[in-house]
């Protein structure tokens, strides 16, 4: 893996890590604000992963604390974000809100260390890796994923694990980054947000 300052963001999952743990991962990281991209900022089995208590723990240890959730979150209110009752992240990505959001991320990347942060331990279970992360890339940005044992994933090994993970074989033939998005697209399919019904 990489040094965290190889990578302009970084993202973590918070998973069922020790409030402690975390913080070093961050402070390990360098990292100076979490942007966390939680639809739904709470945790009711961890609960120092609310967003009150979370933002007042980093207060104390020099973290910045920001909500994004209602623009990049995963959990889309708006029923037209759901295809087949699925979140629909191709359409989340096309709105101006959530375009709003990486303008955010981006200009807060101008000032300081910035980490999003969302629930799922491995970033191809998350949208903060398979849309937001993806989002940035377009942008011309270079993610990396704090993994729970502290090393940095760089965004581009993330894709190698997703292109092995959905398998299908490369094509000579065929645009590699449509293989990709193909990829992207399956891998959401399987993990994003559901419609209860």
């Amino acid at each position: 893996m990489i040094p965290p300052g190889a990578c302009d963001l970084l993202t973590i999952g918070h998973s069922n890590l020790p409030a402690e743990r975390f913080v070093a991962l961050l402070q390990n990281a360098d990292v100076a604000v979490v942007a966390d991209v939680r639809s739904v900022p709470f945790s009711r089995r961890f609960p120092w992963f609310s967003g009150k208590a979370l933002a007042a723990r980093l207060t104390r240890e020099g973290v910045s604390y920001i909500a994004l959730g209602d623009v990049l979150g995963g959990r889309p209110r708006d029923p037209k974000l759901y295809c087949e009752g699925i979140a629909d992240y191709e359409a989340m990505a096309a709105r101006p809100e959530f375009r709003a959001g990486l303008d955010r991320v981006v200009d807060e990347m101008g000032r300081q260390r910035v980490c999003l942060m969302c629930a799922e331990r491995e970033p191809l279970d998350c949208h903060r890796c398979l849309l937001v992360s993806r989002a940035l890339v377009k942008r011309g940005l270079a993610p990396g994923h704090i993994l729970a044992d502290g090393t940095v994933e760089p965004h581009a090994a993330t894709e190698k694990r997703l292109l092995d993970l959905v398998g299908g074989e490369a094509d000579l033939f065929r645009d590699p980054s449509i293989r990709l998005a193909e990829a992207y697209h399956r891998r959401a399919r399987a993990v994003a947000a559901r419609v209860k019904a």
